[in-house]
């Protein structure tokens, strides 16, 4: 079994929607006033307009600061930050490799 393969069958599935919960709030809060607009947690945050190239560095920040993990320049990418699913589970792989180290 590869790493990768380790690293993800070590994340907690009961953590992940508290997570996906806690990064939905902050982009409500911080991006749409406060009115959730009932987008899909699998919704492009990018192409529906709600964040965009700043607005990352935002959750990057917020992330890095609410969940205590490192993000590196190589980790801006879409396959990590373009959904609040994908968000959540970049934080819990990171949270993952964090507790492995």
């Amino acid at each position: 079994m590869s790493t990768t393969a380790n690293i993800q069958s070590t994340i907690d599935p009961a953590v992940a929607p508290s997570i996906a919960k806690d990064i939905r709030s902050f982009i409500v809060e911080s991006f749409l006033l406060g009115q959730d607009s009932g987008f899909d947690n699998s919704e492009s945050l990018l192409e529906s307009g709600i964040i965009d190239s700043t607005g990352i560095m935002h959750v990057v920040a917020f992330l890095e600061e609410t969940f205590g993990v490192a993000i590196e320049d190589d980790d801006l990418v879409a396959d990590n930050l373009d959904s609040v699913d994908r968000i959540a589970g970049f934080v819990g792989r990171k949270q993952a490799l964090k507790a492995a180290a």
